[in-house]
């Protein structure tokens, strides 16, 4: 008699909420929909974009008691915090204590990204390497620190700030302005050289790094204006360094995770590390809790392994057992439509059309952010970030023109948008 050899365990159908409002919410929740593993998507609170693949509910998602007894009551087997304002609230830890495996890290583990200073610190005992940094709380102290280290000054606020937190300038008034602006800063050296965004999935011991992926954060063409939430981002990068995910991996990603645990402070989820590719090495720029966005639309676009496994194996510690993440061949673009007067403020009510018309086109997908829909029934915009627009092709070129082709067909009033989104790849 011949005994079959042991197949895998099928995991269980699962049900997934994924909490937030915006745009890397929907693209989540759609990677999600689109899972073999996944029975049932909900959303909190969710957009108009998320309703087309889940089921939305409404709730307070910084209020982690709301958030867990709405988990409980869908009776979901993963929940997934999208944004960094509920993690740094301990919104995962209430998921947790009901029992309920949560992707995200804890509270004391979100203080990586909640404050900059502690990112510093942890950076400092782990080895990572990263810019000269000086943490200031007066006048004096942060005057000293800009005349030490010099033009350009890099300023930034130590607590969370939607990615529009830092300035970077030769203009030493307006960098002792900012500084004087926030309660306490971190004023670092200049990193010279490309920024690159990589995310790496974590259970607190393992590490699954993704592809690398590029967003482009100041509102206008050639990197001109304000900092915003970021208005674009596109993957893979085909002239970033070979082996440059196994030298992140090796030198930051590990070595952050592994001092996070010897802390007592196990950090697992999503970490994410803006690096600058300097002319003496990578070097971190910041650290995130969270799937960024807006990277996470194209790269989600292009991942071909099951998206619940690396969460689900992250929320419940066995990351181990899951294989690596599998990107397809090709390249995902990103463009964001953002509102007018964004990113100073914000117009909402503006009616949005042609989103149906650029999904009608090949490679063409709409991810939306701020977006709602009006007493009669349309939609319009709702914040700054409006929508995505998302092109995949072979190529990044082809990917770039697809996206543009979606944003051709998407109008509303003051939409803006940078029209140099990987335009130099």
């Amino acid at each position: 008699m011949t005994t079959q050899p042991d197949q895998p365990e099928q995991p269980a159908a699962l049900s997934v909420l994924v909490l937030g409002p915006g745009g890397r919410e929907h693209a989540l929740a759609r990677a999600l929909a689109a899972d073999p593993g996944v029975v049932e998507v909900h959303v909190a609170p969710g957009n108009p974009g998320a309703a087309g693949v889940a089921a939305l509910h409404p709730v307070d998602a910084l209020d982690g008691a709301a958030v867990a007894e709405l988990a409980s009551r869908l009776g979901v087997g993963l929940v997934v915090v999208g944004p960094e304002a509920p993690l740094v609230a301990g919104v995962a830890d209430a998921v947790r204590a009901v029992g309920i495996p949560v992707f995200g890290p804890s509270a004391q583990a979100a203080v990586l990204e909640g404050s900059k200073a502690f990112a510093k610190e942890v950076m400092a005992a782990a080895g990572v390497p990263t810019a000269r940094a000086f943490v200031c709380t007066t006048a004096e102290e942060a005057e000293a620190a800009l005349d030490e280290l010099g033009a350009p000054h890099v300023v930034k606020d130590d607590g969370l700030a939607a990615g529009k937190g830092v300035v970077v300038t030769e203009d030493r008034a307006e960098a002792l302005a900012h500084a004087l602006a926030c309660e306490r800063v971190v004023i670092e050296e200049f990193l010279d050289g490309p920024e690159v965004s990589l995310f790496a999935i974590t259970d607190g011991t393992t590490v699954h790094p993704l592809q690398p992926a590029q967003d482009f954060k100041r509102i206008g063409d050639g990197d001109a204006g304000p900092n915003t939430g970021g208005m674009g981002a596109y993957t893979p990068l085909p002239w970033a360094p070979e082996g440059l995910v196994e030298e992140v991996l090796a030198t930051v990603l590990q070595p952050t995770v592994d001092e996070m645990a010897r802390r007592g402070t196990p950090f697992s989820g999503l970490l994410y590390a803006g690096l600058a590719l300097t002319s003496r090495g990578v070097r971190v720029v910041e650290f995130n809790a969270r799937f960024g966005d807006p990277e996470t639309q194209p790269l989600l676009a292009l991942l071909e392994s099951p998206l619940s496994p690396l969460l689900l194996g992250a929320a419940t510690g066995t990351l181990a057992e899951v294989p690596a993440p599998v990107f397809r061949d090709g390249a995902a673009v990103g463009v964001v439509l953002a509102s007018a007067g964004y990113p100073e403020s914000s117009s909402s009510g503006d009616v949005i059309t042609g989103v149906e018309a650029a999904e009608q086109q090949s490679g063409v997908h709409v991810v939306q952010a701020g977006t709602a829909l009006d007493d009669e029934g349309r939609l319009v915009t709702a914040g700054g970030r409006v929508l995505a627009v998302v092109g995949v092709g072979g190529s990044v070129a082809d990917a770039r023109e697809a996206a543009y082709r979606g944003v051709g067909e998407v109008v509303f009033d003051g939409a803006q948008h940078r029209t140099d989104i990987a335009a130099d790849v």
